[in-house]
């Protein structure tokens, strides 16, 4: 194969398996919203519930965003970054298709946080509001820490 050729299916390659890994971030909002438009209002329960909000102001949020899903970001990205839900909804109209990493910034939210990290991964509505993720992340931290203290008496004697 010639250099020019191997270099060309190269490119494809790493441009192919980047916009897969991007295209991952944020999976979870097609089947939410899959899920909420089946059950309207089984959904507008579950944000009213998480969030701590009325009936009538999460339907309002839908209805400002369109999605479901993007209500529940919305919804989120106010309370992790401790905004009003207006202000959130105006950056995210400001900013629409610009992608949640850039209204996340906008918000003060570091996009390579661990919290924003969670929140490309999964959301919370299941489990009665306890994330999935969460606890799968709780359950890692509690590995290493054992982790660490097996590999910190390696080598240390009983005696002193």
């Amino acid at each position: 194969m010639k250099p020019f050729k191997m270099l060309f299916v190269a490119t494809v390659a790493m441009l192919a398996l980047t916009s897969f890994s991007s295209a991952a971030d944020f999976d979870w909002t097609r089947d939410l919203n899959i899920q909420a438009e089946a059950d309207p209002s089984g959904f507008r329960a579950k944000i009213a519930a998480r969030f701590r909000i009325g009936d009538a102001e999460a339907k309002a949020v839908i209805e400002r965003v369109g999605k479901p899903a993007d209500a529940y970001m919305v919804l989120k990205l106010g309370e992790m970054s401790k905004q009003p839900t207006d202000h959130v909804i105006r950056e995210y109209q400001a900013g629409k298709g610009k992608g949640w990493g850039v209204l996340a910034k906008n918000l003060g939210i570091k996009p390579g946080s661990e919290e924003f990290h969670a929140l490309k991964r999964s959301h919370d509505l299941h489990d009665g509001g306890k994330s999935k993720t969460r606890e799968k992340e709780k359950t890692r931290e509690k590995e290493k820490t054992r982790e660490k203290e097996k590999s910190g008496d390696k080598g240390k004697g009983k005696n002193r």
